[in-house]
């Protein structure tokens, strides 16, 4: 079994070094998170490229930088991909995306598997396994394997056991057509994980083991040979690993109609700029006043951001009677935090800091003012040339 570690999590030179110290592949979905990867020299034969949108651009680039699979999205990747790698005089080997028809249990913006989705090519249709025989019939393509991502932040198992089922049927179907072998099943990640302590999700061993039965038994009863599994976990890796630290400042409390008649605001120096995904996914999280982690908590509260927003970071939260300058930790956050951070309201993005053992180093600066407008031209710059437009 292979890990490739799914960079859309979270990304920096640092987290691509420390993912190829651990021996782990990398997954990267865009020629941005592939420079990221090359800055911190990982080896290209252990990248995977996503993406169900590559540009001509990215696929020269994934093919400069020797990546050792490609994952086809579309038709138009096939061809475009097949024509770049003859005139290098390369064959690059591939992996075709399918879409097995599952549609998990998680929310509708996160789901990936269903017959309805943007990503991959259909199984039900019969698109999946003719996509295969396009790619076979190319001298720039190495057809290796399949894979399959069924949806993100998933709390139980029903849904990969469903999409390994529909893929493995596919296969079956690839041999009989091609008399090919699938070589290589990638089954994707979105393995939970707990963002409250009441959450529950599967154990990873737990998880690699009953995949594991499922895909051998599933194999037995089709008479198919038992391909190399790759499995793409992200947020299950650095989620629970991250934590946020926010200034409070402001608090106050407002008539509400409902009981207990009033609801008490804490607002922070972030928000959705350093985490959309309350805004985004309706997500839920936990949080402590991190200097006086040892005190009762005093009341509920709504945990606020600074944007121009609603901003709600979390609706309703214990906490030890927030005052300006107290410092809240919210947890689980290591995924899809700084990764969808933005600059909204030119609020400058947070710094990153790994800790290991007691010791911290920084790994991604704070942004100043100066950043926010470094790509900005004014009308007296040298860089502000008039540009020809399209009539």
């Amino acid at each position: 079994m292979t890990i490739a570690y799914a960079g859309k999590a979270f990304l920096t030179p640092a987290m691509a070094r420390l993912i190829d110290e651990e021996g782990f592949d990398l997954d990267v979905a865009s020629g941005g998170e592939l420079h990221v990867a090359r800055v911190a020299n990982f080896p290209g034969r252990r990248l995977v490229f996503h993406g169900n949108n590559k540009s001509p651009r990215e696929l020269n680039e994934a093919l400069d930088a020797g990546v050792g699979r490609i994952v086809l999205d579309n038709d138009l990747e096939i061809v475009t991909l097949d024509a770049t790698a003859q005139a290098r005089r390369h064959c690059q080997e591939v992996w075709i995306r399918v879409a097995p028809g599952v549609d998990p249990h998680t929310h509708r913006r996160i789901r990936t598997g269903q017959n309805d989705t943007k990503f991959g090519f259909n199984i039900t249709s019969g698109a999946a396994l003719e996509a295969v025989v396009k790619v076979l019939g190319r001298q720039g393509l190495l057809f290796t394997g399949l894979h399959a991502h069924v949806g993100s932040n998933l709390k139980d198992m029903e849904a990969h056991l469903a999409a390994l089922d529909a893929v493995l049927d596919l296969a079956l179907a690839i041999r009989d057509e091609t008399g090919l072998s699938v070589e290589e099943l990638n089954l994707g990640g979105g393995l939970g994980i707990r963002y409250l302590p009441s959450d529950e999700v599967p154990p990873v061993d737990e998880f690699a083991e009953r995949l594991t039965s499922a895909l051998l038994d599933g194999l037995a009863s089709r008479h198919l040979p038992v391909p190399h599994l790759h499995l793409e976990p992200g947020r299950s890796i650095v989620g629970e690993a991250g934590t946020t630290l926010y200034t409070v400042g402001a608090t106050k409390s407002v008539p509400i109609p409902e009981a207990p008649g009033h609801r008490a605001f804490v607002a922070i120096d972030g928000g959705m700029s350093d985490n959309p995904r309350p805004q985004l996914y309706d997500a839920v999280y936990s949080a402590m006043i991190a200097n006086r982690p040892a005190a009762p908590t005093t009341g509920t509260y709504r945990v606020s951001g600074k944007h121009c927003e609603t901003d709600t970071l979390i609706d309703d939260v214990a906490l030890a009677n927030p005052q300006a300058g107290d410092i809240i930790a919210v947890q689980s956050t290591g995924a899809y935090n700084h990764s969808m951070a933005s600059n909204y309201n030119r609020l400058p993005r947070p710094a990153v800091v790994f800790v290991r053992e007691g010791t911290a180093r920084l790994v991604s600066r704070r942004e100043t003012y100066e950043d926010l407008v470094h790509l900005d031209i004014g009308p007296d710059d040298d860089a502000g040339a008039p540009v020809n437009l399209p009539s």
